[in-house]
């Protein structure tokens, strides 16, 4: 038999190669086939997170709307609103929300009302100071700055910036005559030669007069300051002699709106008691805590005269938790320092000369201001006056 040539066996070597081929071919398809099959199981899983995920964003949202509703109502009561009566109203077992619920909250109040929810801070009590600020307060009399502690409870606080409340509060003369228009007062006896709807009318957007609470709030301040000068710390019977000699005796009528009878007013003991209620002053018995200067204070008031009313003397005031997160101390120091140092204004018709002698008298009056800041910064029992946060 003729042995074969190479040009013949290449044909045979060749005819092998097709079925291996063939078969990776298969394998190729089988994977083009499996690819699409795991890029579907991956893009499921995607849009069911996605879904999952704008589940939860919707649930966060409605419950940060119910917040802001609990909040305003809250507000409208002047009450604070606790931490447990969120969880409980609004976020039920989803507690762990609540940063994302709070935030989102805030949004909100921010856009829609120049408002945010805050934390009432307190400061903490003279009692959990250390041996070494003791000491130091002892022989110095400087109170080392301490952090405010959380309180678990919020309120409502106003974003707008004091600029823009001032000019809200100026007056303007074309808003005047609308108000004038719209609101003629009736009574003669009660109108203003050039404004009929009387005091009623001043032609400023933020109308201060027609607001509820003025007086209330102005007697706030008041008894805030009295605290603040008097060492963060005031008994409560050198607080009812010195509001005594502001005209405001226990059974003194507190309004709670502009037209407000005597139904709606508050004797000042109701008025403290709430107050306290709504956390702007602290009530409690001398000697609970140590208060530094305060504690001379408390020394001294124990030295009434014979025949007062021992019980008065047991109790000492303080800043409440809301006083200091809404007003601040530094907010009542300036207030005061300003109102001390204040001067009347003049006329639009005074001269150059007059002008000059006014500008300086203004720059004087700054100084005054300082000046004042600092003493209250000195009595407040030689600590820094703290802001609103």
């Amino acid at each position: 038999m003729a042995r074969q040539t190479r040009s013949q066996r290449g044909p045979q070597a060749s005819q092998s190669q097709p079925p291996r081929a063939t078969q990776a071919g298969r394998s190729r398809r089988a994977q083009v086939e499996e690819e699409p099959e795991e890029e579907q199981v991956a893009q499921d899983v995607y849009d069911e997170d996605e879904g999952e995920l704008d589940k939860a964003q919707g649930e966060i949202e409605k419950k940060a709307r119910d917040l802001v509703r609990l909040a305003l109502f809250n507000e409208q009561r002047r009450m604070p609103l606790r931490r447990d009566e969120i969880s409980k109203k609004v976020l039920g077992s989803a507690s762990r929300t609540f940063s994302s619920v709070l935030a989102a909250a805030n949004q909100i109040l921010q856009k829609t009302f120049g408002m945010e929810l805050v934390e009432m801070q307190a400061m903490p009590s003279d009692k959990d100071m250390s041996e070494k600020d003791a000491d130091l307060l002892k022989t110095t009399g400087v109170k080392k700055k301490a952090a405010p502690t959380g309180t678990k409870s919020y309120i409502l606080r106003s974003l707008l910036d004091a600029a823009l409340i001032e000019q809200a509060c100026a007056p303007d003369a074309e808003i005047r005559e609308i108000e004038q228009k719209e609101h003629v007062d009736e009574n003669e006896e009660f109108a203003e030669d050039d404004n009929p709807v009387g005091q009623r009318s001043t032609g400023s957007i933020f109308a201060w007069h027609a607001s509820d609470q003025l007086a209330a709030t102005g007697i706030l301040y008041v008894v805030l300051s009295l605290i603040l000068v008097e060492g963060r710390v005031v008994s409560d019977g050198d607080l009812r002699a010195m509001l005594k000699r502001l005209q405001l005796p226990a059974i003194a009528s507190v309004p709670l709106s502009s037209q407000a009878t005597n139904s709606q007013s508050l004797t000042i003991d109701a008025y403290l008691a709430q107050l306290t209620r709504q956390g702007y002053l602290d009530k409690l018995r001398a000697g609970t805590a140590a208060a530094g200067k305060g504690g001379q204070k408390r020394a001294r008031a124990t030295q009434a005269p014979a025949g007062g009313d021992d019980h008065l003397q047991a109790f000492e005031w303080r800043w409440g938790p809301r006083a200091l997160t809404e007003v601040g101390e530094r907010g009542i120091a300036q207030f005061v320092a300003e109102f001390m140092a204040g001067q009347p204004g003049h006329g639009e018709d005074e001269d150059e000369e007059e002008d000059a002698v006014g500008a300086g008298r203004d720059e004087g009056t700054q100084r005054r201001v300082q000046v004042i800041y600092k003493g209250i910064e000195r009595a407040a029992a030689g600590g820094q006056l703290l802001e609103a946060r």
